[in-house]
């Protein structure tokens, strides 16, 4: 097991470091290969109508005029040590982590975003708890009372909140309930419950709805398999074997799910954000790309790939707990 956990950290980090080469490429390589200047490219982190000595020296102070090796290689030295720009007779230092810097807010972008990360981190770990314990429950009863009335109205309303688009449920939950703002766990535990309990919910319906729908296809194969009739026949008790024998099984696709759907909120949930307006990582991304300030973008994508491989991680470590044959593979 040790050997195994081994092997996927340093797998893990080889991937960070691949997707760090990518999200930088994305910004820095691609514009040049869709036909922009260096000029071009330096214009936009810098006002309307720049003047061409301060495109010049962004372009300086950013290493465009660089090759791109050298580049990318600044840029993880940066992250790792931080960096220095020159505007006028005074530099201005991005200290370590240096996910970037803001050259039209003159701001450091890893500061705003740890301000940020506790909004979307609250929002995504109170969904996810409400959608899992929620929706593995109804699926789980409804499997074992297939055809009943509790099966076929829970499956239903599950169709619907499938159905449903995130920004619409926000809007009625809006309309019916009102909006507070958040409220930083620190400051009272309980109003910071209070001021997510409607975001969280909103959150969850989608989602639970989908793990109701995933959990009880499930249970209804693996309740049909013969480890499950030899299990009764040895005289366990019911919830022994529907629990220990067939939800465990039953839950296994659903991790891979799960990490994926929790790693994608923690790189911020856009539209529940955006509908509650909660200045969680989601805003922040949305405010880079609607002022054209892609320090701003390129921070948020390297931290939601950052939550994406850790999650994935977690998930093939739990694989690993759960079936032991995925040590050896």
């Amino acid at each position: 097991m040790a050997a195994y956990i081994i092997r996927r950290v340093f797998a893990a980090v080889l991937l960070l470091l691949v997707v760090s080469a990518v999200t930088f490429a994305i910004f820095f390589l691609v514009p040049r290969l869709g036909g922009q200047t260096l000029d071009s490219m330096a214009a936009q982190y810098v006002g309307k109508s720049p003047d061409p000595d301060v495109i010049a020296a962004v372009k300086k102070n950013l290493g465009l005029d660089q090759p791109l090796y050298l580049q990318y290689w600044n840029f993880v030295k940066g992250i790792v040590v931080g960096a220095d720009y020159q505007f006028g007779p005074d530099p201005v230092t991005c200290n370590a982590p240096c996910f970037g810097y803001s050259f039209k807010t003159h701001t450091e972008i890893w500061p705003q975003l740890v301000d940020r990360v506790p909004v979307t981190l609250s929002l995504a770990v109170g969904a996810a708890v409400i959608w899992v314990v929620s929706g593995v429950a109804i699926g789980v009863v409804s499997a074992l009372k297939r055809g009943s009335f509790f099966d076929r109205l829970s499956m239903g309303v599950a169709l619907a909140g499938v159905s449903l688009p995130m920004f619409f449920t926000g809007l009625v939950v809006l309309a019916l309930f009102g909006n507070g703002e958040y409220v930083p766990f620190a400051d009272s535990p309980l109003e910071w419950a209070g001021s997510l309990v409607l975001p969280w919910c909103t959150l969850a319906l989608l989602y639970s709805a989908l793990y109701a729908r995933l959990t009880r296809a499930g249970m209804l194969e693996t309740m049909g398999e013969d480890y499950i009739r030899t299990a009764r026949a040895k005289g366990l008790k019911e919830r022994k074997v529907v629990v220990k024998h067939g939800l465990r099984s039953a839950l296994t696709p659903l991790v891979t799910i799960f990490g994926m759907d929790f790693a994608l909120l923690l790189g911020g949930a856009v539209i529940t954000e955006r509908v509650f307006s909660f200045q969680g990582l989601g805003a922040f991304a949305i405010q880079g790309v609607t002022t054209a300030d892609l320090p701003k973008v390129m921070g948020v994508t390297l931290v939601a790939a950052f939550f994406i491989v850790i999650c994935n991680l977690l998930v093939d470590l739990v694989y690993a707990a759960i079936d032991p044959r995925v040590r050896l593979s």
